[in-house]
C-alpha cells in the first residue's frame, strides 16, 4: 500500500530486521528504512538517500516529525536521534507519556500488538533500475510513523528488545536474503 498526499510518499517495514524496534520506559529506537530491499511496490532505498535531507534539518535545528500511522495531527513522541549507517536510517526517540495516544501507542508496542515503522517522505531523486525497480536516491524525510501495517516485508521491526545474538542472527538472515535477490535467486 502506498499512500501519497501533496507529494509525499508512506513506506513502511516488516519483516526480519537487522535491529528490532525496541521499547523500553517510553522510549523506542529501531530501522526506520532499509537499503537494497524492496518493498511491495517494487522501491529501493539507496545508500545515502537520506544524508542531504538530514544535513539540511541539523542546519536548521529541524526534527523529523514521529506520527501515529502518518496522521499529521497525530504527534505521539519525539525522534531525538536520526542518522544513516551501512544497514539504513535508525531512529531513536521517546513517546510524550503526557499525550493519550502516544500511551496507546506503548501499550500496543509493548504486548506485541503493532510493531511497524513507516517512513514519509518526498521523492527528490530516483531512477529505474533494468528490472524496472525504482531506486530511490535521494529522499527528502518528513516524518517516521509507528504503524499496524508496514510496506516493506522482509524489514520486521520487533517490540520488544533481543539479545544482542538474535540481533545479530537477524542481520546476517537479512543480509542473505537481499544479496539472495540481488543474484536473482
Amino acid at each position: 500500500m502506498e499512500q501519497r498526499i501533496m507529494g509525499l510518499e508512506f513506506k513502511s517495514l516488516m519483516g526480519e530486521a537487522p535491529a528490532p524496534l525496541r521499547i523500553r520506559e517510553g522510549r523506542i529506537e529501531g530501522y526506520a528504512s532499509l537499503y537494497g530491499l524492496p518493498d511491495q511496490g517494487g522501491d529501493v532505498v539507496s545508500p545515502g538517500a537520506y544524508t542531504d535531507c538530514l544535513a539540511r534539518l541539523a542546519q536548521e535545528g529541524r526534527r523529523v516529525a514521529m506520527l501515529w500511522q502518518h496522521d499529521q495531527t497525530q504527534p505521539i513522541g519525539v525522534w531525538e536521534e536520526i542518522f544513516e549507517d551501512g544497514t539504513g536510517l535508525f531512529v531513536r526517540g521517546y513517546l510524550l507519556e503526557d499525550v493519550a495516544r502516544a500511551r496507546e501507542a506503548r501499550a500496543l508496542l509493548e504486548a506485541g500488538a503493532m510493531d511497524g515503522l513507516s517512513i514519509g517522505y518526498r521523492v527528490v531523486r530516483a531512477h529505474r533500475d533494468p528490472q524496472g525497480q525504482r531506486i530511490l536516491t535521494e529522499l527528502d524525510l518528513w516524518e517516521v510513523s509507528l504503524v499496524t501495517f508496514p510496506m516493506l516485508k522482509e524489514a520486521r521491526v520487533a517490540a520488544k528488545a533481543m539479545p544482542l545474538g538474535a540481533e545479530l542472527s537477524h542481520l546476517a538472515r537479512a543480509l542473505r536474503a537481499a544479496a539472495s535477490q540481488l543474484a536473482g535467486h
